[in-house]
């Protein structure tokens, strides 16, 4: 899997500097701020036109049994790459869509379904499917976001301080062991 060390090159602990210009809270521009505004306003009226909200989520694992995470602009912490599942769109389908958008990377293989966890902190119906991805390519180059400020692979003993408890308790499952929790 050349793809694992060639991303790890551009986007390891020395990111490419025009990603590195992105902390949390650093550069925020008006177009990111009406983001997170328009992300704050559609929430409810999924809530309302929707039963039930499904995520899908990887767990992207390169060469060297390190794990991909992403910052986003609009929630703080460390988490997993992945995003919501839209209207006639398999769950594969999005997982192959949010992977290429937040971070430029292709299946090479059918990713493995880790499992499905409720997340009724976020909403009542919410759920996310985790998938683990091993056999993977990616772009040239990787795609500029509004919604990640950074993106980085980190050793399961380096993992930053503010990784989400739900991205905390998978990669225990998956790496320890661990029985898996239900809720996220």
């Amino acid at each position: 899997m050349d793809g694992g060390r060639t991303f790890t090159r551009d986007f390891g602990h020395s990111a490419l500097p025009h990603l590195q210009d992105f902390g949390p809270d650093a550069g925020r521009s008006e177009a990111m701020r009406f983001q997170k505004a328009l992300h704050s306003l559609m929430r409810p009226y999924w809530r309302l036109t929707r039963g039930l909200t499904l995520g899908a989520q990887a767990i992207v694992i390169d060469d060297d049994e390190r794990v991909l995470l992403v910052r986003h602009r609009y929630q703080s912490g460390w988490h997993f790459p992945g995003g919501g599942v839209e209207w006639n769109e398999t769950v594969h389908s999005a997982l192959a869509r949010e992977l290429a958008e937040e971070a430029g990377i292709r299946f090479c293989e059918p990713p493995r379904l880790h499992g499905i966890f409720a997340h009724h902190a976020q909403f009542p119906g919410d759920h996310i499917c985790v998938f683990i991805v091993r056999s993977w390519r990616r772009d040239d180059e990787a795609p500029q976001s509004l919604e990640i400020s950074e993106r980085r692979f980190f050793a399961l003993g380096e993992l930053p301080e503010d990784t989400a408890k739900g991205a905390r308790r998978r990669l225990a499952e998956v790496f320890e062991g661990r029985p898996l929790d239900m809720v996220w």
